[in-house]
């Protein structure tokens, strides 16, 4: 093999490939990036067995071929090398190493076979759907932040993404709960996803989707079966394996009939929620709310630290209630609305409280409420 591409295209894809790579591996292998050279194309690629990634890069190819190579070291050295610069790679067929050359720099980097290389074979997949990278990105951003990292819920460890029935009309929808809230966010369905079976897309698949996400808004397609998602952006594959479990029935937590109704200012109750939990306990973290007659008052009592009360103007015309909540939670979903105001439903101190932007919005979070 040899083949020379440019600094910042080999360093951009890399970066987009390398991070899937553990960086403590049993499996020598899995340590390496799969690269191939053929046409004017190198091809990339890395896997941990539960995601792969590929990429394709313009390139100047001298001699097809293909092997492996340490993958941080090699973004290591081609983040380090100068701006601009052009990067040759060749393969020695005596030793098998790779020889790196750029400039007045020249590295050997030891190989491991291509045969070696496991392939995350997609298989069939049955449903196949375009929708905008923006569209993607937020349903992921408004809900990930939710997604349990408790080990024994395993089903719980990823975003639900499904399609949804809403006033007859399909939305896709996702999903994540961890028990203590819920997050919940809809995007109109695009035509293949219609019919798509409900799909648990795993906590280090949806980070990766993100940064991916992040580098523009063109369509990407995705393609999904009962097991695997294969999502393309642009030059990128993503390949993933899916959770192998049953997502609870989320319906079922969605209060329906909360009918005291609390809107707020939401940059200012944000601020009053954070300054009063303070001095809450690391553990707890709770914050009690006492409302009645268009005012809330915020307290915490903390026996090793102290109190802090804080009141604030609100619309609120229901009976008196006092309700607690976990203040990082409530502050967790406070940042993921759009609006100048925040609608909560409450019903009573032991029932879960539906929070929105305002009535209809495409997302709601539901929050458990604490004793306190």
């Amino acid at each position: 093999m040899k083949v020379t591409v440019e600094q910042a295209a080999l360093l951009k894809a890399l970066g987009h490939v390398h991070r899937v790579v553990e960086r403590r591996n049993t499996i020598p292998i899995l340590a390496n990036v799969l690269l191939r050279a053929e046409g004017r194309e190198l091809h990339l690629k890395a896997t941990d067995l539960d995601i792969d990634i590929v990429e394709i890069i313009s390139a100047d190819v001298a001699q097809a071929g293909t092997t492996t190579v340490p993958a941080h070291v090699l973004y290591d050295i081609v983040r380090k090398l100068a701006d601009g610069a052009q990067v040759s790679l060749e393969q020695d067929g005596a030793s098998g190493q790779v020889t790196l050359k750029s400039g007045r720099s020249r590295f050997s980097l030891q190989t491991l076979p291509e045969s070696d290389f496991p392939d995350l074979a997609a298989g069939e997949m049955s449903h196949r759907f375009e929708i905008a990278a923006g569209e993607l990105r937020k349903l992921i951003e408004k809900t990930q932040f939710a997604i349990s990292t408790e080990e024994t819920r395993y089903y719980l460890n990823g975003i639900y993404l499904h399609a949804a029935e809403v006033n007859g009309e399909t939305r896709l929808r996702a999903v994540a709960t961890d028990g203590h809230r819920l997050a919940l966010c809809d995007a109109a369905a695009p035509a293949g996803a219609v019919g798509m079976p409900g799909v648990i897309v795993p906590r280090k698949t949806v980070a990766e989707l993100q940064k991916l996400l992040s580098e523009g808004d063109q369509n990407v397609s995705v393609e999904l079966s009962g097991v695997k998602l294969r999502i393309s952006v642009g030059a990128i594959v993503l390949t993933s394996k899916l959770i192998d479990g049953t997502f609870p029935d989320y319906s079922r937590v969605i209060p329906q009939r909360n009918d005291k109704f609390l809107t707020v200012e939401r940059d200012d109750f944000a601020r009053s929620v954070d300054r009063v939990s303070t001095i809450s306990s690391e553990r707890g973290r709770a914050v009690k709310f006492s409302l009645g007659d268009g005012k809330l008052t915020l307290s915490v009592h903390n026996p090793d630290a102290g109190q802090a009360i804080e009141e604030l103007a609100v619309d609120y015309e229901a009976a008196p209630l006092e309700i607690g909540f976990n203040a990082r939670y409530l502050l967790d979903i406070i940042g993921q609305l759009e609006g100048d105001t925040a609608l909560l439903k409450l019903a009573d101190p032991g029932s879960p409280t539906l929070v929105q932007d305002r009535e209809g919005a495409a997302s709601l979070y539901v929050l458990m409420p604490m004793r306190v």
